[in-house]
């Protein structure tokens, strides 16, 4: 493998030299940072809707001090966001703030200052419901691993149409193939920035999450990462290639085009991403239940990775359970009331009553009169939505991720998020996302009146988290005893270990 060395120019920037040419960073005195570096050609014109291709070497050095360009999709106005999550500001997490552009196939790279060598390196995959998000949003800000001398990368990837839609014609999973991009990118090129592409820990959130366990299984993968943490995700959100074209066909007649590549590749990129915002509506009905009734995304997403091609040849629980990912390491967990982000600010949680949250499960879940009546929702004083909450907590999250864990057949720890944020009047609790600001000990993003964190969220909580994840990127370690035949799981803001309990909805699924 050719090795690449960090250099000082004559101006001071750090550069370092990859093979399509040099990059130039910026340098705090403890932490270098190299941010927009491509991995790819941007997937425009011939190259769009085909797999990605090396970017286009280039002989001066390339500017690397300011985020790059993030993939087109639908941002939200200020007013939309306010009516969705009034009071929130969770611009820290997706990033909308940021300049959509072709060139976004790019990274995002934190190490420590001055020349290193075979340093661990962690590679994060953003989430955001495979329709949004960005590698460089603030609360992934990889300098707390840096210090730890870590050399931690963030990345884009196609989003949405682009990237998570089987037209006939064109590769499936483009989506996931940046991804795949992106880490032999790391591979070939990570030695110029200190890393060392034998000790890789890919880690990711949410989609980011489903995407970093759906590679734990994929044989395109196969040897790009050592270790894998999976952050509020899990293999079970995929679908059947035939089940995602009703999506294709709905979606090309939206866009008045054929069903075909050539039918997509006619549109322009800003009305397929107004296309995606209005399919996206609750009111734009399709149905994408399998063959058994069930929607593994509860409506929370129609793009997801398919599964029956190269990328993904069976469902990557089978994969698990036949053997696929067991040399990776795995750490998996969720958080404990993952629901809330969703149903506490738009009040769904205080308002929804019997009827709404039977139809609204029913919809994704064919038991789903029997899943609400276990978790009490007839029950006098109990909250119809907060049974609803419950139950799609654990049905969309925790309960696929248990499965995923015990289907692994390779050494797995498992843990659990609780720490409680004070927003909404201590109502947000351990929501979705909210272990983000503590793994990137980003916390000062994410706190104050309209922080999710709220107002004083507990910094030594972030500093250990972050040390437990760098830990276990640089040696495999944890402070707790593996998942095995016990089943042991760890609550991360208490550091208590015990055995899971088993989930009231698992005695309704297959």
């Amino acid at each position: 493998m050719t090795q690449f060395a960090e250099t000082a120019s004559a101006d001071t920037r750090p550069i370092a030299t990859t093979q399509s040419g040099a990059v130039a960073g910026v340098d705090d005195g403890a932490i270098t940072r190299f941010l927009g570096v491509p991995y790819a050609a941007p997937p425009v014109g011939a190259l769009r809707f085909a797999e990605a291709q090396p970017p286009q070497p280039w002989s001066d050095v390339r500017d690397a001090t300011q985020r790059g360009c993030i993939a087109p999709q639908y941002t939200p106005s200020a007013a939309e966001l306010e009516k969705a999550l009034p009071g929130l500001d969770i611009e820290p997490l997706i990033g909308g703030n940021q300049v959509q552009g072709d060139d976004f196939l790019v990274l995002n790279i934190w190490k420590p200052s001055g020349p290193q060598t075979a340093l661990p390196v962690m590679v994060f995959i953003h989430g955001g419901a495979f329709t949004g998000g960005a590698g460089a949003a603030d609360v992934y800000d990889g300098s707390a691993f840096a210090r730890q001398g870590i050399v931690c990368v963030t990345i884009n990837y196609r989003l949405g149409i682009e990237g998570f839609l089987p037209i006939p014609g064109a590769p499936t999973n483009l989506g996931l193939r940046d991804q795949i991009a992106a880490l032999k990118w790391v591979q070939t090129n990570i030695a110029a920035f200190g890393g060392d592409a034998g000790n890789v820990t890919v880690f990711g959130e949410s989609a980011g999450a489903m995407s970093v366990a759906n590679l734990l299984t994929s044989p395109l993968a196969k040897g790009l990462f050592r270790r894998a943490i999976v952050q509020s995700g899990h293999g079970d959100m995929v679908r059947p290639i035939p089940v995602a074209q009703r999506l294709v066909k709905k979606l090309a007649k939206m866009l008045r085009v054929r069903p075909t590549l050539e039918g997509f590749r006619s549109t322009s990129i800003a009305d397929a991403v107004d296309a995606l915002r209005r399919i996206s509506q609750p009111t734009a009905h399709i149905d994408l239940r399998d063959a058994h009734g069930r929607e593994p995304a509860f409506g929370l997403s129609k793009f997801l990775p398919v599964y029956g091609d190269d990328v993904l040849p069976e469902h990557p629980l089978v994969a698990l359970r036949n053997g696929a990912g067991a040399e990776v390491e795995l750490l998996i967990g969720a958080n404990t009331e993952e629901m809330n982000l969703y149903f506490v600010p738009s009040g769904v949680k205080r308002k929804i009553g019997k009827f709404l949250a039977n139809f609204a499960v029913k919809r994704a879940e064919p038991k789903a009169k029997e899943i609400l009546r276990a978790y009490g929702i007839n029950e006098r004083g109990k909250r119809p939505g907060d049974a609803f909450t419950e139950a799609l907590t654990d049905l969309v999250f925790r309960l696929p991720a248990r499965r995923f864990a015990q289907a692994h057949r390779g050494r797995t720890h498992v843990y659990e998020f609780a720490w409680r944020s004070s927003a909404y009047n201590k109502q947000l609790g351990a929501c979705h996302a909210m272990e983000l600001p503590f793994v990137f000990d980003t916390l000062a993003t994410v706190s104050g009146p309209k922080g999710m964190a709220g107002g004083a969220p507990p910094q030594d909580l972030a500093a250990q988290l972050n040390k437990i994840w760098g830990e276990f990127a640089k040696t495999g370690a944890l402070p707790w005893p593996a998942y095995d035949e016990q089943r042991l799981a760890c609550t991360l803001d208490t550091g208590v270990v015990a055995a899971e309990q088993p989930f009231i909805a698992e005695r309704f699924l297959p």
